[in-house]
């Protein structure tokens, strides 16, 4: 047995053809709905990119108890528990953030792995001159911006470009083992991720009569400008979409070609969303966290069940997948995992979970029955007590200063830490940029979640899920009191 894992970041659900969007060019996806089942009611857990991936290697959430960072020594890494039971293991990726100090203890657990430069602002390129930067919506002055632009002057064509070198390693990959068995790729690109840079072919697909400055690269905050402008960005990302669209068709292709499709899983999924201008805001770490954000796509094929062109209506998360991929290889889960393997789900839609909790370490705790999501906002500005617990005290690009450091107690161990006492360390919430507000919402109702719901019934159901839940992960007291909920 073999499985694929294609993996997007910020990959948008309501901008893909098979969640009914009628204006995207995306044949490749409409493609893949048709060969795999496709989720409708996927959450994220942990908010962003390397909580994600902490869970898609230990299938439990983070965010209650750590902020971005790398795998734990305590941690189960699915790759690894695959690598160890004989599965060969493989990663491809230009996502920069697995070789910076915040993420580098993941692309390690597989038996093997290669990179693509250049994304975002990563610091690749060496040039002492100043790039040409044209006028920009949102210019900025640190140094991830210059760096981007200087990469950009290294991919002048579409081959250069640090997705199209990951899908031909993937490629590449797939064409010398297609015939052998017990193996695992992780193909994962940044794309489409923002800076929303792609070539003139893709942007060409959306054509359009805007003459403003330059604007693919949205800033992280409430949209002030124009509707033409807030426009443009969008079809910017859609250009990109396409891109990603390509790519995908490549490895939908090579199944086709080697006939895959007996006996390889293959998973299409992404991180999270992001948000577009959607409730007047832009990216993904604005919170509360909308289901433009929270609720990404999901497609898979199980060829043991020959399940396709199916939708699903069960409530699955990110941490599902590790748990997935380990039952489809008859590898144990280990007991700290606590997502569950998604057969059934596939085979007839069974139910395997009565909510699902999700967030980002130190904002809103958000949970979802799958009908109705309550957004839970800190019980103060002050947005405390706040604690990190962690061996391993870094964040995206560095180490934890001398500071945060000086701030170290030791605490016992949680049920996850395999009896290992932690590091505490005074944590620090995702900068807010609004006065954090509680939000009740129906999705039945209220899909696009532009009508707070006021109910109490409801609202005191939700904060008992959302208390369970958060129980069944062991989550440190503070974050009770800090969100002003029950323990109990």
């Amino acid at each position: 047995m073999k499985a694929i894992m294609v993996m997007f970041d910020s990959l948008n659900r309501h901008m893909l053809p098979p969640y009914g969007c009628d204006w995207t060019i995306a044949p490749n996806f409409a493609r893949l709905a048709q060969r795999t089942v496709t989720f409708d009611n996927n959450y994220v857990g942990s908010m962003p990119c390397m909580p994600a991936r902490r869970e898609l290697h230990t299938g439990r959430y983070n965010f209650l108890h750590r902020s971005w960072g790398p795998l734990e020594p305590f941690d189960d890494s699915m790759p690894e528990l695959l690598k160890k039971s004989g599965v060969y293991t493989h990663l491809v990726s230009d996502h920069y953030h697995y070789w910076e100090e915040g993420g580098c203890t993941y692309h390690t657990r597989y038996n093997s792995w290669e990179i693509s430069r250049g994304q975002e602002g990563e610091p690749w390129k060496g040039q002492v001159q100043d790039p040409a930067i044209p006028d920009c919506v949102t210019p900025r002055s640190d140094s991830f911006w210059r760096q981007d632009w200087v990469n950009r002057g290294y991919m002048t064509s579409e081959e250069q470009q640090p997705q199209a070198v990951t899908f031909d390693l993937g490629r590449q990959f797939i064409e010398r083992n297609h015939d052998q068995d017990n193996w695992f790729l992780h193909i994962e690109t940044f794309d489409p991720h923002e800076p929303f840079f792609t070539q003139q072919q893709y942007k060409d697909l959306y054509p359009h009569g805007y003459t403003g400055p330059h604007f693919d690269w949205p800033p992280y905050d409430r949209v002030t400008e124009t509707p033409e402008q807030v426009e443009h960005c969008r079809l910017q990302y859609a250009a990109l979409l396409s891109m990603c669209d390509r790519y995908l068709g490549q490895v939908l292709d090579l199944m086709d070609h080697h006939d895959l499709w007996r006996d390889t899983l293959l998973i299409v999924n992404t991180d999270h969303g992001f948000l577009l201008g959607e409730h007047d805001w832009w990216a993904k770490c604005a919170q509360p966290f909308y289901n433009e954000i929270a609720h990404p796509p999901l497609f898979i094929w199980d060829p043991r069940l020959g399940v396709r062109g199916e939708r699903r209506r069960a409530l699955v998360q990110t941490i599902d997948l590790p748990a997935t991929l380990l039952e489809f290889f008859d590898v144990d889960r280990p007991p700290d995992m606590q997502g569950v393997p998604l057969r059934q789900v596939i085979a007839d839609d069974a139910p395997v979970r009565e909510g699902a909790l999700y967030g980002i370490h130190g904002g809103h705790a958000n949970c979802t029955d799958g009908r109705y999501v309550y957004m839970r906002a800190p019980a103060s500005r002050e947005n405390k007590p706040l604690y990190e617990y962690t061996h391993m005290p870094t964040h995206m690009r560095h180490t934890f200063s001398v500071d945060e450091m000086r701030t170290m107690r030791i605490a016992p161990p949680f049920a996850f830490t395999k009896g290992c006492p932690v590091m505490r360390l005074d944590g620090r919430g995702w900068t807010q940029k609004a006065e954090p507000e509680t939000l009740l919402f129906d999705l039945e109702a209220d899909p696009r979640q532009e009508h707070p719901l006021h109910d109490p019934e409801i609202e005191a159901r939700m904060i008992r899920l959302m208390v369970k839940l958060m129980r069944a992960n062991d989550a440190p007291p503070e974050q009770f009191e800090r969100l002003g909920l029950p323990s109990e």
